[in-house]
Formats: C-alpha cells, structure tokens, sequence
C-alpha cells in the first residue's frame, strides 16, 4: 500500500466561525472532534482528507496564511517502521517518538521536514 496525506491541522482564532464556513458554507462533513490540553480539535472533510482545526483559547496562535499552519499527517503501514526509515535516512529533527493514541487506538509519531514543518506518521488500521 502506499502512503497517502490524512489531514492538514491548522490553528484558527474562532472555531465556531471556521466549522461554520467549512460545513455550513462548503458542505463539507463534520467528522469528529477532541479537546486535549485544553486545545480543541475539530475534523471536517469529505470521503479521503480531512482538515483538522486547531483552537487554543489561551494560546497566541498566529493565523492568516501560512502562520496558522501545525503539521500535515500522512498514513503509514508501520509508524514505527516509517519512523525508523527516516531516521536512518534524513536524521530529521523528532518532536514525538512512536506512540499509541489511545483515544484512536492508533501508533503515531511526529518528526520536522528540512524546512521545519511538521509532519505526523499515522498508523492505518
């Protein structure tokens, strides 16, 4: 199988305005939303991509094009396989190790692209 974009996380100012205009607006689905660390995340795409917004009411979060930008999740077969191919590879800068999400039962990892975007390793189920 071969790896593919999941979602594009990006920090917004006001989550209800930004839900509004994606599913109220676009048409696009609402799909599921969390809140850990006091920061809200809420999922709205379509059938294969979803983008995932931020929102960190006690966080100064720069928005606007290109600052409101967090990282860009891509589906893997093994995190930690992927994980380990990049490190031996590129030696990238590692945020989060391979983890299990519980909450989506889930490995994960997040590591930096040369030019510093952040990229998360999704498990596929």
């Amino acid at each position: 199988m071969t790896n593919d974009i999941i979602h594009t996380a990006l920090r917004v100012s006001d989550i209800d305005a930004t839900v509004a205009f994606y599913v109220d607006g676009l048409g696009l689905e609402r799909n599921w939303e969390f809140t850990k660390d006091g920061v809200r995340n809420v999922y709205v795409g379509g059938e294969h991509c979803d983008f995932q917004f931020k929102y960190d009411p006690e966080g100064d979060d720069a928005t606007g094009p290109g600052g409101g930008f967090d990282h860009l999740a891509v589906g893997v077969d093994s995190t930690d396989e992927a994980f380990e191919r990049l490190v031996d590879r590129s030696d990238p800068p590692v945020v989060t190790e391979p983890t299990t999400i519980e909450r989506i039962d889930r490995r994960v990892a997040f590591v930096e692209d040369p030019d510093g975007y952040v990229v998360e390793l999704v498990e596929r189920l």
